[in-house]
């Protein structure tokens, strides 16, 4: 089971604030439109979420496993099909847990799980 305290969400905060004003930077400094760069940059829960993702996958020995997988789809090919809807339902369940854990976080964990496939 999944536990974060206040103090670790708040650390998570702000190392995922850190990293979203980091890439709004260097987009800006490369020529985007500020209001664009900020539209589309996740936000700062959702870093939470997926660091959260990932140690989880971490903790259980499946990050690499995950990675692969994740290729493996994009890659193509006559699996990569059912390498997806295997890395879906992994990460949909993950991302139950975090949201069970972390209240807080819940419309982050949707935002991240909008784009999976669970059936």
């Amino acid at each position: 089971m999944l536990q974060v305290s206040a103090d670790r969400l708040q650390q998570l905060r702000s190392d995922a604030r850190l990293e979203r004003d980091t890439i709004l930077e260097r987009r800006v400094r490369g020529g985007e439109d500020p209001a664009i760069a900020v539209e589309e940059a996740p936000e700062v829960d959702d870093f939470v979420v997926l660091a959260l993702r990932d140690e989880l996958l971490e903790d259980s020995g499946r990050l690499a496993e995950f990675g692969l997988a994740r290729l493996a789809a994009r890659a193509g090919g006559p699996e990569a099909e059912a390498h997806r809807r295997n890395a879906d339902r992994v990460e949909f369940e993950l991302l139950r847990i975090i949201a069970a854990a972390v209240p807080e976080l819940t419309v982050a964990v949707w935002r991240a799980g909008e784009h999976l496939t669970t059936e």
